[in-house]
């Protein structure tokens, strides 16, 4: 068991863009941070959330009220680092207490230098946000806290916003590396990392596929000369409208007849592959509750979710691709506010979700979505291998 360190008299503030001000307890490292302000509505999987790259540029707010209680472990980590610009909670644990834990959430949020705010009305800021829709925002703790107020609000305004933001290349791998297939190898799959999770590595990797992890800034000419068996779009923070250069190798690799699979960023991304234009949402969805109608099996899933952008599609009738793919119809829609979340393609082996599939904290709901892609792979393989036969 251990004990949390954070210093309830050390004072901080959260400013928002619009000049509404929450003054609180520091929490993690001390000094400034500045991101678009969200709030994700998990219970569980905070050392998920902190660890998810698509959250980079982002101050998260858990909507949760508790924080911290089962501490952290290298085991739960779903990137090399927290990426997260801030962290905002009611209130952390004084103790952490699991059989899991190797340290206190402190401990890692102080390492990461993550500048985090405590002890403030979450459920007031998340209310501020559905109203007025996710802004730029800053945390003040140490000497950055004695700033005046109208200083610490120009330095919040003068910060970037996540429309026209490209992030991919902050959170993408330098270098390629591959995954070998566990059990029956059944093929390879491309993976462009756009800020890939490692429990979407390990599921590729479980469903027999050998993965190919690539940086976000191959071409199309390199994923083809590797000879994939299927190509597979992480997910990844930033503005889609801001990738035409991902848009362009997903074109040119689908023209080839590559199956593909992709999910968050990759599901925007083959949206405005097939000609049809992404939107931001007004504060996004985050957390691990969000029903989701998929209307090939008329299931409700209840899927994790983190994204602020979304793709323009109408959810009600086949639509033909724009970029000359065929037709394509919404297979998934949010049941909260009918947001597109999958798209599949009719005339081309490609489908994709806005959701995470792979979600660590839960649910599972989904999971078996790695499995229609490694079906949709093998099946293309006997196929071909058919023809050949003929």
């Amino acid at each position: 068991m251990s004990y949390s360190v954070t210093d309830p008299s050390a004072p901080a503030v959260l400013v928002l863009e619009d000049g509404t001000r929450f003054v609180g307890d520091a929490y993690g490292s001390r000094g400034e941070t500045f991101g678009e302000a969200v709030f994700a509505t998990g219970m569980t999987g905070y050392q998920e959330t902190l660890t998810d790259p698509s959250y980079a540029g982002q101050i998260v707010l858990m909507t949760a009220p508790h924080i911290g209680n089962t501490g952290a472990n290298d085991e739960d980590m779903e990137s090399r680092r927290i990426w997260v610009a801030g962290f905002i909670v009611r209130e952390p644990s004084r103790m952490v207490s699991n059989f899991r834990s190797q340290r206190s959430l402190d401990d890692d949020l102080e390492a990461g230098g993550v500048v985090g705010i405590s002890g403030i009305d979450t459920r007031a800021i998340t209310r501020h946000i559905r109203s007025a829709g996710a802004m730029r925002a800053g945390i003040f703790s140490g000497d950055r806290f004695s700033l005046s107020d109208s200083e610490q609000l120009e330095l919040v305004q003068s910060g970037a916003s996540m429309r026209g933001l490209k992030l991919s290349d902050e959170v993408s791998t330098i270098e390629p590396f591959s995954i070998p297939a566990q059990g029956e190898r059944i093929g390879s799959v491309a993976v462009l990392d756009l800020g890939v999770k490692k429990s979407t590595l390990k599921y590729l990797s479980e469903r027999g596929f050998e993965v190919l992890v690539l940086p976000q800034n191959v071409t199309a000419d390199h994923v083809l000369s590797l000879k994939p068996d299927a190509l597979f779009f992480s997910n990844g923070p930033g503005d889609p409208a801001a990738s035409d250069d991902h848009v362009t190798l997903l074109q040119e690799v689908l023209r080839a007849g590559v199956p593909y699979f992709g999910i968050c960023f990759g599901n925007q991304l083959l949206g405005r592959a097939l000609g049809f234009p992404t939107y931001k949402l007004p504060f996004g969805h985050r957390g691990i509750n969000q029903p989701v109608l998929d209307k090939t099996t008329g299931r409700v899933e209840i899927t994790s979710q983190n994204h602020g952008f979304a793709v323009d599609m109408p959810i009600d009738q086949v639509s033909e691709s724009r970029a000359g793919f065929g037709r394509a119809e919404v297979s998934h829609y949010s049941l909260n506010d009918n947001v597109v979340e999958g798209i599949r393609c009719l005339d081309i082996p490609a489908f994709s979700v806005q959701y995470h599939p792979e979600s660590a904290a839960g649910p599972h709901d989904a999971n078996h979505l790695f499995d229609r892609f490694k079906d949709v792979v093998v099946a293309r393989k006997a196929a071909a291998g058919a023809g050949d036969a003929k």
